[in-house]
């Protein structure tokens, strides 16, 4: 029996002061579809549920060397792949900036992160982001953003640039524009009553680039220490009860469309970023970018819009040179 569909509230419904919280699955089941990649997850408790976070801590053995300028890192994932799908960048930047506490976190119904019953707007994942860096004490930290993840840290930045040291966004979500879609999508983006099952099956779809296809010997690489996307992706449907639902939620309201104005006030701020492209990414390109004034962009050659978990060492390298540069 299929799981009854859930639809979140739009962004100006009325809230419960306590809201329902639609739980995630178990840290144990997790590793046990895909092994102890990630360090063991922190969890934060808040009104809207629970956060789970995870944390790299810097090496206790630092290489003799110059300080960096680097000391806090806070990676957001991007929409549908939670925080595992940032793993191999992380922990390649973390070996590379030893003295540098890195941070992953589930965005809400990702994950190991709960689902709240409430509007999942750009507001609500700044508050997520908000209470785990006042959980862990920081100020200020350098934020990398993938895709939704992206565009959620540029509005951040854009709203509260005092907690943001400098901001690396790959392949960021946002210029997807509501004009492209025909009359049918535009209602599907709308919601409403009796169109809400073809909406998700709708957005899934677009966002998948088609149907979910899992690759037959994803256990075989998982065993191997990789991060099998689709597999992570179809995990979530399955064992999260609300993903889907915080899914369809975020890309209706929390940053994947029509986001130019929230990147244009980003790039008035001052704060240094710099933005890293698939060179075959359909959903973002450099002119896009170069519109709303955010020129310090790099393109990577043959990637996609995966290009975070596609080209590891090469979207590291530039970070690693950007960081550098910082000062």
């Amino acid at each position: 029996m299929a799981d009854p569909l859930v639809v979140l509230p739009r962004p100006g419904a009325p809230s419960s002061e306590t809201p329902h919280i639609i739980p995630a699955p178990s840290e144990s089941v997790f590793v046990a579809a895909f092994g102890q990649i990630l360090p063991q997850a922190s969890f934060l408790k808040t009104r809207n549920g629970n956060i789970a976070f995870y944390e790299l801590s810097p090496s206790s053995i630092v290489p003799d060397q110059t300080p960096s300028p680097i000391s806090r890192v806070f990676f957001v994932h991007g929409i549908q792949t939670c925080a595992i799908g940032l793993q191999a960048l992380a922990s390649t930047l973390s070996t590379r900036f030893p003295g540098a506490k890195c941070v992953l976190v589930d965005l809400w119904g990702h994950g190991l992160t709960d689902t709240p019953f409430v509007a999942h707007d750009a507001a609500l994942a700044h508050d997520l982001l908000e209470s785990v860096m006042a959980h862990i004490g920081w100020e200020n930290a350098h934020f990398v953003g993938f895709s939704l993840g992206g565009s959620l840290t540029a509005s951040f930045a854009a709203a509260r640039p005092e907690r943001v040291a400098s901001l690396t966004l790959i392949a960021p979500a946002g210029f997807v524009r509501q004009s492209q879609f025909n009359e049918t999508q535009k209602r599907y983006l709308r919601g409403g009553e009796g169109i809400e099952e073809q909406a998700k099956a709708w957005i899934l779809e677009f966002l998948e680039g088609g149907d979910l296809v899992v690759p037959s010997d994803w256990k075989e690489r998982v065993e191997r220490g990789e991060v099998v996307a689709e597999a992570v992706r179809q995990w979530q449907m399955k064992h999260h009860k609300g993903h889907v639902a915080s899914v369809v939620a975020m890309f209706r309201d929390a940053g994947v469309l029509d986001r130019d104005e929230e990147f244009a006030k980003v790039a008035k701020t001052g704060i240094k970023s710099l933005c890293i492209l698939g060179q075959l990414d359909d959903i973002v390109s450099e002119q896009d970018l170069h519109s709303i004034g955010m020129q310090n962009t790099v393109l990577v050659p043959q990637a996609g819009h995966a290009v975070v978990r596609e080209k590891v060492p090469e979207v590291a390298g530039l970070i690693e040179a950007f960081w550098k540069n910082l000062g």
